[in-house]
């Protein structure tokens, strides 16, 4: 029995000390909000609202940095999904071109975006279908639509 109890120790003793070094690395800690260049033109104020909602903290410059933002590894997840996010589509770059600015309906609509682990941690995420439908449209009207989804659509 003493053994076994010894044992638990250590890997709790083990488990505090891999917490606390992973502390250490270097990643996730960026936590810079460059300046806001220019949006979209948005087709209305509501439309924007939306993805400022339930969309800007990964693909905009405005990005909130929750506490546990700080503490590894969900510093780690965020900093990447941020980076990755605002790369792919930036609504405050909008300057620059954006590879996925054509499908961002879309992804939408098949709720592919936002991400079910971030409207899990965000209620402001998670959109009525009402939102959605509201959102898909409006992105529709300010960003467009590839040509291909146009074709598609009208299949």
């Amino acid at each position: 029995m003493s053994i076994s109890r010894n044992l638990r120790g250590w890997s709790v003793a083990a488990l505090i000390a891999v917490a606390v070094t992973i502390q250490l690395v270097p990643y996730g800690r960026n936590h810079f909000n460059p300046p806001v260049t220019r949006e979209p033109a948005w087709d209305s104020p509501a439309t924007r609202e939306l993805p400022k909602r339930a969309c800007f903290d990964c693909h905009s410059n405005e990005t909130h940095w929750p506490g546990y933002a700080r503490v590894a590894p969900a510093s780690w997840l965020l900093q990447h999904d941020v980076t990755e996010g605002r790369a792919v589509l930036n609504f405050s770059e909008w300057h620059r071109p954006h590879d996925g600015a054509k499908d961002a309906s879309e992804e939408v609509l098949h709720r592919e975006m936002p991400p079910a682990a971030y409207r899990i941690m965000h209620a402001g995420a998670r959109l009525t279908a009402a939102d959605t439908e509201r959102l898909v449209s409006g992105l529709s009207r300010t960003i467009g639509v590839s040509a291909e989804k146009q074709a598609e659509r009208k299949r």
